[in-house]
């Protein structure tokens, strides 16, 4: 019999509902829930805009990824990593071996209406119009897709309203037919 994970870390584009659903899941399980990126400025005590405007993207993607790492003495947490987390590194492949991976796959149009009033505190989305933000977000996800397509389970949104208790039925429903 497979053994029952500690850690979920949920994973997907900025925007996707991570912190959102993931703080439900957590209630639901009776489990700690974790925001990476709330983590990680609060170790270091700075923005994640701080710490891009100081050292760029190479330094937010190594302080991510220690601090992903740093996840590992976690038990019976649900973790919201940040949208690039999965995609640099090996992190993917460290989060699958350390916990179960679900990709929350959301809609270009449903993350362009969540992030549109967002770009102004989100680094990678700064001035961006709302034309561009739809462009850079399909590019992103095209460059990402190879990455979130690796999660053990994806839990797709169709209408934007689903919460943890849909993915609770979707997980149960999937462990049920292993």
């Amino acid at each position: 019999m497979k053994k029952q994970p500690d850690k979920i870390y949920l994973i997907g584009f900025m925007g996707c509902g991570k912190s959102y659903i993931g703080k439900q899941l957590a209630q639901s399980l009776g489990w700690e829930f974790l925001d990476m990126d709330d983590f990680l400025e609060a170790n270091e005590g700075m923005s994640i805009s701080q710490i891009f405007a100081e050292g760029g993207e190479s330094l937010f993607r190594e302080l991510e990824q220690n601090y992903l790492q740093a996840t590992i003495d976690f038990e019976n947490a649900v973790i919201a990593t940040g949208g690039g987390a999965p995609c640099f590194f090996d992190n993917i492949d460290w989060m699958k071996a350390h916990g179960t991976t679900i990709y929350l796959k959301t809609p270009v149009a449903i993350l362009v209406d969540r992030l549109k009033s967002e770009t102004d505190h989100r680094p990678l989305l700064a001035k961006k119009t709302d034309a561009q933000l739809s462009d850079f977000i399909r590019t992103k996800l095209t460059e990402r897709s190879s990455f979130y397509q690796q999660a053990q389970y994806v839990f797709e949104y169709k209408t934007g309203t689903e919460n943890a208790e849909s993915l609770l039925k979707m997980l149960n429903s999937s462990l049920s037919n292993e």
